[in-house]
């Protein structure tokens, strides 16, 4: 696997196979490891809409050797510079309550335990993002969409809900993540929107990209939705 190539169904376990196999001859067998995986690596345990992600974003709960064996392991395996990650930690989405509403997926080599964040907090956190040039919001659809065709329709008031054990208060969402997803409520055809999300995502990266090539080292996390909204605005008129 190369840093171009992403992480998919297919994949994802053998990795986490492998760093656990990985950690226990480095740690050996008396302390085990805890592995919360969040974001485009929840979501491609527990959906189908989403083909591939390119790093794993978690949380971990483990002794300090747990960091050789990820670089190890991606080494050997040929995968990206931080390849699994806790970058997460540092954004808004993140709480320590994602912990505690994590729920059980697999547990690698009798050493380490994987847990995925469950339906209504995982929408609560992409909509705690709500990046624009992201998968963020397409995947809060997506995630409706799939938990509807299952019979365990998410409702709003459940969402609410969430965000609020997560973050405190529903208010505390972006208010325009606030209004997405309260309009995403009054779409009727929600596969089609979908669709929608994830076009306009991909236009915003490729806008955000041709700027980057223009004004290298402009970008960052405080100004980028602010020049996106400019560039936007400028592509428009011409």
């Amino acid at each position: 696997m190369s840093a171009d190539k992403p992480f998919t169904r297919e994949n994802l376990d053998s990795c986490l196979k492998e760093l656990a196999k990985e950690f226990r001859k480095k740690n050996g067998n008396r302390v085990p490891a805890e592995i919360v995986l969040v974001g485009g690596a929840s979501i491609l345990i527990n959906y189908g809409f989403r083909e591939m992600t390119y790093d794993m974003d978690a949380i971990i709960k483990s002794s300090s050797v747990m960091k050789d064996a990820i670089n190890t392991v991606g080494d050997k395996l040929g995968l990206p510079v931080g390849w699994l990650n806790t970058d997460f930690v540092k954004t808004e989405s993140y709480t320590p309550k994602l912990i505690e509403c994590s729920k059980y997926y697999k547990t690698f080599s009798n050493i380490l335990q994987v847990r995925t964040v469950s339906a209504e907090y995982l929408v609560a956190m992409k909509l705690m993002a709500g990046r624009q040039y992201k998968n963020d919001l397409s995947d809060v659809v997506g995630i409706l969409v799939e938990q509807e065709e299952t019979g365990e329709f998410l409702a709003l008031e459940t969402i609410k809900k969430a965000v609020a054990d997560l973050y405190g208060s529903y208010e505390h969402l972006p208010e325009n993540s606030r209004f997405f997803i309260e309009s995403v409520f009054k779409k009727e055809n929600l596969k089609e929107f979908y669709k929608e999300c994830r076009e306009l995502e991909m236009e915003n990266k490729d806008i955000l990209l041709d700027f980057q090539d223009d004004y290298p080292g402009v970008l960052n996390g405080d100004n980028l939705a602010d020049i996106l909204k400019a560039a936007k605005a400028k592509k428009q008129k011409q």
